[in-house]
């Protein structure tokens, strides 16, 4: 019987570690979190958690990472399945939503983390991954309306991110405070509208035409 490689146990542990870490993390914010903290919320002592991780940033950074890299995975289906733009924005605009609803805590680590990234140099890199990955992935959707539509997008990749991104966030604030049902409606009815202002003219009336197949879908 194979042994198992000590290199893919520790990394087993360390994401282990991580995904109990986060939900500590996501409830009570970077701040308010130490290592001991996260130990005493978590199956795992503080020895444990302090010898997989050197400090609380590290184990935060891993955790976070390891988060989004699943995340951004989760639209691929959305735009594998699609036949249609305004399919795919009624979507992709469902599953937001859906991961609001799923998974609020860890995107308010997120956006926690951010801003902390601008007070803290060591977080800058990882932070800055991180939202290139997002970024990617929301470029994956709206270019594939675009195709869909039949013309092209009229905007830049990080343009285009930071639109999405802005109503997202909103949405999140929003949804925290209490006002899920309004919180959700509105972020379905925003994307909608968002998408069809990135295409451009790449064939004639395609933009137009784009725009109602969204619309009528909504």
């Amino acid at each position: 019987m194979a042994r198992a490689n000590p290199i893919d146990k520790h990394d087993e542990r360390r994401r282990a570690l991580a995904d109990s870490a986060l939900r500590t993390l996501g409830e009570l914010g970077y701040a308010r979190s130490s290592l001991r903290e996260i130990a005493n919320n978590s199956p795992f002592s503080h020895g444990v958690v302090h010898y997989y991780f050197s400090d609380k940033l590290e184990l935060i950074v891993y955790g976070v990472r390891q988060y989004k890299a699943v995340c951004v995975t989760r639209y691929d289906g959305v735009v594998a399945g699609a036949t249609t733009a305004g399919g795919l924005v009624s979507a992709f605009a469902d599953k937001l939503c859906e991961t609001i609803v799923d998974e609020a805590p860890m995107h308010r680590l997120w956006y926690d983390l951010r801003s902390q990234s601008m007070f803290e140099e060591s977080l800058r890199e990882a932070v800055q991954q991180i939202d290139h990955t997002l970024e990617d992935m929301v470029w994956r959707v709206v270019t594939r309306v675009a195709e869909l539509a039949g013309t092209d997008v009229a905007l830049t990749s990080h343009t285009v991110y930071g639109m999405f991104d802005g109503v997202f966030q909103q949405a999140l604030l929003r949804y925290v405070a209490g006002q899920e049902r309004e919180a959700l409606d509105d972020l379905r009815t925003e994307v909608r509208a968002l998408v069809p202002l990135t295409l451009g003219a790449g064939a004639p009336g395609a933009a137009g035409a784009a725009a109602v197949e969204v619309r009528a879908t909504a």
